[in-house]
Order: C-alpha cells, then sequence, then structure tokens
C-alpha cells in the first residue's frame, strides 16, 4: 500500500552556514515518501545555490523563489504548490532526527483527523545554548510529553514552529498562513488551538533546534516581545475571555501597562491590582491600582496575570488555588 505523501514546506534565507546540514537530515528519514517545497526568500547569499544543487539530484525537492517578502508569504507559496495529504513545516537551519516524520506520520494515522502530531526538541549551538532556552525547551518538551500544550498557551508558543505535523484538510479548517499577523508559529499555534486540534503526546525527541545569535527570531522586528504580547490580546478576547465576569488585570509592569492600555482602547472595563507598595493607590491611565486581595471583594472575576516573576507565579497559583478558582475560566498566566 502507498504510503501517505509528506510535503514539507521550507522557507529560508541567507542560511547557506546550515542548509546544507538541513537537507542532509531530511535525505536521511527513516520514512521516505515526502516532497520538499523549498522557498527562497529573497537570500543574498549562496543558499539558493546550495538549494539547488540538491533539487537537481532529488526530483522530490522543488525549489521557487518568493514572489512576496517574508516568511508568511513564503509558507503561503510552499502550501500552494503542496501536494501531501499530511502537511509539516521544517526551518533552513535546523536538523530533523532521522525518525522524525516516522514518527509523526504514524501518530496522524493512529489518531486521525482533528489532531496536531508533535514532537521533543533539543536546542543546540557552536556557543552553548543559554539558561533562556534551556528552560523553554525543558517547559515546551514538558508539555509535549503529556499532549497538553495549549493549558500554558498564554504564556508562550506552546508548538515548536518546525516540529509538528497535521492533516492537510485540517491546516486548511484553520485557515494556516493566510494572516498576516507574526510570530507566524504562535499565531498558527493559536488556530490549532481554536480549532481544537488535539495534541498527541510524544516522548521522543524528533528535532535538533539551532540557535545563533543572528537566528531570525533574535534579530527581526516580527518577534519583539510586544507581538507576541498583541497574539494573545488578540485571541484571549475571541476565545477565551468571558464578558460576564469582572475582568482583572494583575500586574502593573510593562506587560500589564500593555493589557491594561490595550482594554482602555477597546472600552473593555477592569479591576487593576498589584503587590507593589510604590504603584498600590497609585492612578495609571485613569485607573487606580488595587492591593492584590482587593480580588477577594470582587465576585466572578476573571484575571489577566502578567507577573513574570517565577517565585511570584508560585505564590499566585497558591493563592488562586486558595480561593478555588479555576485557570482559564477564572485566571489566565501571560507570561
Amino acid at each position: 500500500m502507498q504510503k501517505k505523501l509528506v510535503s514539507i514546506l521550507i522557507p529560508f534565507k541567507n542560511t547557506e552556514a546550515f542548509i546544507s546540514d538541513c537537507m542532509t537530515s531530511i535525505l536521511q528519514q527513516t520514512y521516505k515518501n515526502w516532497e520538499v517545497i523549498i522557498v527562497d526568500d529573497n537570500s543574498i547569499d549562496n543558499s539558493y545555490n546550495i538549494v539547488n544543487g540538491f533539487a537537481e539530484k532529488d526530483a522530490r525537492i522543488r525549489l521557487l523563489k518568493n514572489s512576496g517578502n517574508g516568511i508568511i508569504d513564503a509558507l503561503q507559496l510552499a502550501f500552494k504548490h503542496s501536494k501531501g495529504e499530511f502537511i509539516t513545516r521544517m526551518d533552513s537551519d535546523d536538523i530533523m532526527r532521522p525518525n522524525k516524520l516516522e514518527v509523526l506520520v504514524n501518530k496522524l494515522l493512529s489518531h486521525g483527523k482533528e489532531h496536531l502530531a508533535t514532537g521533543l526538541v533539543k536546542y543546540f549551538s557552536k556557543d552553548g545554548v543559554n539558561d533562556g532556552y534551556k528552560k523553554y525547551e525543558a517547559w515546551l518538551n514538558k508539555l509535549t510529553k503529556s499532549g497538553n500544550n495549549y493549558a500554558e498557551i498564554y504564556k508562550e508558543c506552546v508548538i515548536p514552529s518546525p516540529c509538528w505535523m497535521v492533516h492537510r484538510d485540517d491546516l486548511i479548517a484553520c485557515d494556516g498562513f493566510n494572516p498576516h499577523r507574526y510570530p507566524e508559529d504562535y499565531d498558527l499555534t493559536f488556530r490549532f488551538y481554536k480549532h481544537q486540534l488535539k495534541c498527541i503526546p510524544c516522548s521522543d525527541i524528533l528535532h535538533d533546534w539551532r540557535d545563533y545569535s543572528y537566528r531570525t527570531s533574535r534579530t527581526d522586528e516580527h518577534y519583539a516581545l510586544n507581538h507576541f504580547l498583541d497574539i494573545k490580546l488578540h485571541y484571549f478576547l475571541e476565545l477565551d475571555y468571558i464578558p460576564e465576569k469582572t475582568l482583572v488585570v494583575w500586574g502593573a509592569g510593562k506587560k500589564g501597562k500593555k493589557v491594561a492600555s490595550t482594554f482602555i482602547e477597546k472600552n473593555i472595563p477592569f479591576e487593576w491590582i498589584c503587590d507593589n507598595p510604590k504603584k498600590i493607590g497609585k492612578e495609571i491611565y485613569g485607573v487606580v491600582l488595587k492591593p492584590f486581595n482587593f480580588l477577594e471583594r470582587i465576585s466572578n472575576t476573571q484575571s489577566i496575570i502578567t507577573v513574570a516573576n517565577e517565585n511570584s507565579q508560585k505564590e499566585i497559583l497558591t493563592y488562586m488555588e486558595k480561593l478555588n478558582m479555576k485557570s482559564f475560566e477564572d485566571y489566565i498566566f501571560f507570561c
């Protein structure tokens, strides 16, 4: 029986130092029925020629030039030219483990449509991986092992952008890659969540994620923290905001102020609390900040928690549990 065709979508730009390793890792996959639709996003180095060399030797590799500009345009073009029943994405500077496609395909075959297959990731860097990425890797992999990724979707992107696979029909239903909203991987993750694609648990490391100082996610303005917060607010208001509840913003740092100002712009009423004695009682944007225990005087609340400190988060979680508050319904951590 013919195995399902997997379309691997790859945008690339100026990754000549890494793209050979990426392509070689695809050629070494144990699952052989794949096609690569790889799109040059206006490279000015030797990346195109390197990929073209691979394409000339293997008919499964199709090289295109981006008719637009940026990763989203490149992904749209790649998907338009893809034919696979299963769709996955790959980053041109990363490496697939040899069994990556095989594991993801088998999971989708076992669980059927309306499911999202993903796997564990491992960061690597010639300069060593910093503590921030180590923590993100551990947090992300813990969620993936249980398949409970969406539980913390408002903290960070809970699906690794180059390590997922879905049925073609499900990606179309999610309208994937169509909005011009960056970061595109986080937006797509929210679309998976919105359309209730179930995350399949996985305990296998399938993807080696390269880090380096000039990586796009580190240097491109589209991946600045304010864009992440914009996406969180957009989908919170669309998917999880409960207007019948009293909205509460917890925290008055940069994120708290951004959340508060957004609600003010949209004429959404809210209370604002914090545990900083220097700010309690003061007025910001016309709203008076109240102490955190003011929460106990309000009935039927939904809190947006913007406090990033890990110890403070633990204390807040303990406090919420003491008040019998439920995650998402009564409170959501935004960091």
